[in-house]
């Protein structure tokens, strides 16, 4: 996989990120079994959560993507629930030398599930296993029942709900009801809605629902689909605050002093876009709000756990002061996934800029955090509640990868082995003439390769692949409007739509091997005021 521009930035980014995953496999041998994993920046363990994020870079350079999905589905409970990691290395050293093999499932959380079965899906994209999918529906099936099923799902509300952490983490509030950290749900369980939860169960209800139509089954395929649509509505009639989605919908009433919570901005915002929870309105919004806050923050960036912080220390731990960690730090992983929804919702500008930040970011030492301070420091194990505070953080840097070569490159495979692509280069936007891009995946083969050319009037795309369709999102430059389309030689039929400032032309072709695209244009006329000499 590569691309290449003469910019630097653009150029380096991709083998700089694969370093950092590189450094992040940990394999493990369980009863016999070789599982070849990527570890956790702030342990030596395989957490579900993690992985199934890190997948969407992964899946280009690993040949191994399903022993690790494969375990967690092999250790399943039998009523379904799914543990968040396991490990047979010691944790909390020195207190803890014990290398026995370790499962942990957090009750506190609610989205384990979610992130299986989209560990499976990224998975089955890179290698196109059909087989491996239709002999893991039923695991799916036990997964969803479990979660939906007993105290995690308001049947009422259609909403999943969870005790108060903040956003994705996996610790609760407790009022001082506990010496530490609370990962249990008890009688003073204070529960409530969180978002992320509820745009990760919606996006992964279309995947049993694409699955179910590919092996033929419409009826459960409907039924799937069906409940996303309903989840989703839930989420964004219940959650959204006109702004963004409000960091926590409580159902038990509890009020934290010391912080405005209807003002909190918490990281998986932006991750509800890209999960296309968010509707297009939603989406801008939100994007909106990052950009706003980036104008007032005194943070070094924006890409903020959660803004503002909670008092420091009230989850249990001293540690967790405001702007450390989950409380307020500044994560690459909000980053990436922000600049992946700027990029797809015509912010380009604004995604283009967070990938350069990025790029400088780890430019100047070769290293990168799953956290910093708002002032620019890194995270520390001394100012970590985690045992280990790696400088090649694979959470974050993932999600950059991701952002760069979904939204800026703009390769998106929309079913597996890029059998059906988008292909939406957003180069120009960069200032980009010429590029060229090629994007694989190792355990397949599969791949999408293009040459790219922007002249006066003429966006030129050299293609090939192993596609069979492709649908094109082409971005017009500003001034400018389509003139006409041909794809392998002939014209075809577009139309043109608009998301914000930006303008795009769409058209599809069910075409094989390779083809020359070309997009002609010409200049928006001058709008001439009456009375103008």
């Amino acid at each position: 996989m590569y691309v290449r521009t003469g910019i630097p930035a653009f150029d380096e980014l991709i083998p700089r990120i694969n370093r950092f995953l590189e450094q992040d496999l940990l394999e493990i041998t369980i009863d016999g079994e070789k599982i070849r994993g990527y570890r956790s920046p702030d342990a030596r363990s395989i957490w579900i959560r993690n992985y199934s994020d890190m997948m969407r870079a992964l899946r280009y350079s690993e040949k191994d993507l399903q022993s690790v999905v494969k375990h967690f589905a092999d250790n399943q409970a039998r009523n379904g629930r799914i543990f968040d990691y396991f490990t047979t290395f010691p944790e909390k050293m020195p207190c803890e030398r014990e290398n026995w093999t370790k499962y942990v499932r957090t009750p506190v959380e609610a989205d384990t599930e979610f992130r299986y079965i989209k560990a499976a899906w990224l998975a089955w994209q890179a290698t196109g296993d059909d087989a491996f999918i239709r002999n893991h529906m039923s695991s799916f099936e036990r997964a969803l029942e479990y979660v939906m099923g007993g105290h995690y799902f308001d049947r009422e509300k259609y909403l999943f709900r969870r005790p108060y952490t903040i956003d994705t983490w996996d610790f609760a509030y407790h009022a001082g009801r506990h010496d530490w950290l609370q990962f249990q749900i008890d009688d003073n369980t204070f529960w409530g809605y969180f978002h992320g939860d509820n745009s990760g169960y919606y996006e992964v209800f279309h995947c049993m629902s694409y699955w179910y139509a590919m092996f033929g089954d419409k009826v459960r395929s409907a039924q799937w689909r069906d409940r996303a649509l309903k989840l989703r509505k839930s989420l964004n009639s219940h959650c959204f605050n006109g702004s963004f989605y409000t960091h926590f919908v409580k159902q038990t009433p509890v009020t934290i002093e010391g912080v405005d919570e209807s003002a909190q901005l918490s990281l998986s915002n932006p991750a509800a876009i890209n999960r296309g929870a968010a509707s297009p309105s939603i989406a801008s919004a939100i994007i909106n709000e990052y950009m706003k806050r980036r104008e007032t923050t005194e943070a070094f960036a924006e890409w903020f756990s959660i803004d503002p912080p909670f008092p420091s220390g009230i989850f249990g731990d001293y540690k967790l002061s405001r702007g450390a960690y989950c409380n307020g730090g500044i994560m690459p992983l909000t980053g990436g996934e922000l600049a992946r929804a700027a990029l797809e919702y015509g912010h380009e500008q604004y995604g283009i800029d967070i990938l350069m930040r990025y790029y400088d970011l780890i430019s100047t030492n070769g290293e990168t955090y799953l956290w910093y301070f708002p002032d620019g420091r890194p995270s520390t194990v001394e100012t970590s509640t985690s045992p280990e505070a790696k400088p090649t953080d694979g959470w974050g840097s993932s999600a950059m990868l991701y952002a760069f070569v979904e939204g800026l490159a703009g390769i998106q495979d929309k079913d597996r082995l890029f059998r059906r692509v988008r292909i939406c280069p957003r180069w120009t936007a960069a200032g980009v003439e010429k590029a060229e891009v090629m994007v694989d995946y190792s355990s397949s083969g599969a791949f999408v390769k293009y040459s790219f050319s922007h002249s006066s009037d003429t966006v030129t795309l050299n293609l090939e692949g192993s596609y069979e369709y492709i649908q094109l999102s082409l971005p017009l430059p500003e001034g400018y409007v389509a003139e006409d389309l041909t794809i392998a030689g002939r014209k075809k039929k577009y139309i043109t739509a608009a998301i914000n400032r930006s303008s795009y032309l769409i058209a599809d072709a069910d075409i094989k091997g390779k083809c020359e695209v070309v997009m002609k244009l010409r200049r928006k006329p001058v709008a001439v005021k009456k009375g103008a000499v």
